[in-house]
């Protein structure tokens, strides 16, 4: 068969069977993903049968990988990236460090060179992306709280793995690489280097925040008024593409990252959320695609030839990492439940892993083993990954029941998850509950000044607490769905109880302990899906909205009529 099909025949075995494998995987009660890896093993190089262009098979992943990361972008706000920035740069960067450690102590004790213990070390200690965002688009929590602490988590994670990437090969010689760049004469000084790779990605995200965010919104603006249907899916697709491919070629940072920014900027349009819908088929695809050409990396005698080192590595990124991210996470004094579901966001290696064996592997620094160790950890991780997902439930069930520490971790005595004893009255008896300070959030609040009616915020991120206190507004730190909460901002005595985060995954047991403890309070919720809008109307009675621009201005006239009409004490 000529050459030039060979785009076709990737797609076709690729797609085909990772549809068969994973029907079969979720017939099973696994996950799909399981069924995608196993398709591109059967595929790949190192088992019997048809071989498909493992070149072409990784170009396509990494266009699976732009959409995705686009995707992420356009409901991720500069807001929300600032709003976890005291927690997801040290957390990653110490996170990074630990597990580098981990690793490296592994290949030094087989026997490794230093410089392959330290590419090993940090391929072990980044997280994959696809990985992580489709668990957390799967479980409802991408746009939480939360969810935002492990996406900021993991862009510290790629921009530290930027650098990485463009230092390790002046630095080959440095390690013990002979004739490496950095031992050559003519090679460009490390600080020089270093300086000028800091200079590139300031100067894209520079460019992409002032100038980016006024340009890409009026391009899809324009485009949108046309009336076409595929344009606006073109110019969409178009921006994720294009802009990824250009912030590597002009400015030196990853695809993934480029496409990140550029659907953050995107987000600065009305148009948003059409965006994020019409791309959601080429991210699906594309992202299966993903999976399979990982799997076609795997060579599956590893597991015969070195078990116990497989399964060193393996512990290494399920448990050291995840050891590491919780233990920091819980050090910045947040919920026991935000440190594991952040430990579980982690517990895997990806993307980052392999373009960094790889160059290792070219570079002499890291042996062919290495990366044939890395692999698996990859494979595996992933796998399983979400299997840690599925046990925080109850791993902290179990913890609560049996660990008077736990219990102690998840609602720690802390001065931001209680109201100050100065409080005026006003805010501590028929005043509005609002929960979540986020886009939807900081538009209701700004209607409840306007109308001077009261109001008590129930926060999970601790530096907007602060702010809002700073600012003289009343506002406890913590997870709403714990009555302890609730209690903090006076639920007994409220007109209204808004829910306006995202995540609507714990709304039932909000609403069950708000009235419990007030049976005639009022609630109006938020939702972005209209299938879960009708069960939270059905089950909990309350006023659900649907949306987000619009939303905000209809949930906060809703909000003010609710409380004008029971200024009142009944």
């Amino acid at each position: 068969m000529p050459h030039s099909v060979s785009l076709i025949n990737t797609i076709a075995a690729g797609l085909g069977l990772a549809l068969m494998l994973g029907f079969l995987a979720a017939r099973l009660r696994l996950p799909a993903l399981v069924g995608y890896l196993l398709a591109g093993v059967i595929i790949g190089p190192f088992t019997p049968g048809f071989v498909a262009d493992a070149g072409i098979a990784a170009q396509l992943a990494e266009i699976g990988v732009m959409l995705l990361m686009f995707g992420v972008g356009l409901h991720f706000s500069l807001d929300d990236l600032l709003a976890v920035r005291k927690i997801a740069l040290p957390g990653a960067l110490a996170q990074i460090a630990v597990a580098t450690l981990l690793g490296g102590g592994l290949a030094l004790w087989w026997g490794w060179s230093p410089g392959a213990a330290l590419v090993f070390g940090l391929a072990l200690s980044v997280a994959s992306t696809v990985v992580l965002l489709r668990a957390l688009e799967s479980l409802g929590i991408l746009d939480s709280f939360t969810g935002r602490i492990a996406v900021g988590w993991l862009v510290v994670e790629d921009l530290a793995m930027v650098l990485v990437l463009v230092l390790l090969p002046p630095l080959a010689g440095t390690l013990g690489v002979q004739g490496g760049a950095g031992a050559a004469g003519n090679a460009d000084p490390l600080w020089q280097t270093l300086g000028l790779t800091l200079l590139q990605v300031g100067g894209f995200v520079a460019l992409m925040l002032v100038v980016g965010r006024r340009v890409f919104p009026w391009i899809l603006w324009q485009v949108t008024r046309t009336g076409s249907r595929e344009l606006f899916t073109l110019c969409v697709v178009a921006a994720a593409v294009s802009i990824a491919y250009a912030s590597a070629a002009l400015f030196g940072v990853s695809f993934a990252l480029g496409a990140f920014f550029a659907g953050m900027v995107m987000r600065e349009s009305q148009f948003a959320h059409r965006a994020a819908q019409e791309s959601l088929p080429l991210r699906d695809a594309f992202a299966v695609l993903f999976f399979v050409s990982v799997g076609m990396l795997f060579d599956p005698s590893v597991l015969i030839e070195r078990p116990l080192q497989v399964l060193a590595v393996v512990l290494v990124i399920v448990l050291g990492k995840s050891l590491a991210a919780c233990a920091l996470v819980l050090v910045f004094r947040y919920p026991l439940g935000t440190a594991l579901t952040v430990s579980a966001s982690l517990a895997q290696i990806g993307e980052f892993s392999f373009i960094l064996a790889g160059l290792g592997v070219s570079l002499g620094l890291l042996p062919v083993e290495g990366q044939s160790l890395v692999l698996a950890g990859a494979l595996i991780s992933i796998a399983t990954n979400p299997l840690w997902f599925s046990l925080i439930a109850p791993m902290q069930k179990w913890l609560h029941a049996h660990s008077s520490f736990a219990r102690g971790l998840e609602m720690r005595e802390d001065p931001l998850a209680e109201l100050p004893m100065t409080t005026e009255a006003k805010y501590l008896s028929r005043q509005v509950v609002l929960v979540g300070y986020g886009r939807v959030g900081r538009r209701i609040a700004a209607e409840l000044d306007a109308n001077d009616i009261p109001y008590v915020v129930a926060e999970q991120n601790r530096e907007l607490v602060e702010k809002l206190r700073e600012a003289g507004t009343p506002a406890v730190w913590g997870d709403a769905a714990d009555p302890a909460v609730l209690i903090q901002a006076h639920i007994a005595r409220a007109r209204v109880l808004v829910v306006a985060t995202p995540d609507t995954m714990n709304v039932r047991q909000m609403m069950e302990t708000a009235r419990t403890l007030n049976p005639a309070i009022q609630t109006v919720i938020r939702s972005h899906n209209e299938q879960e809008a009708r069960l939270l109307t059905q089950e909990t009675s309350a006023t659900v909205f649907l949306g987000e621009h619009e939303l905000a201005q209809a949930m906060a006239r809703d909000v003010v009529q609710r409380a004008v009409s029971m200024a009142v004490p009944a």
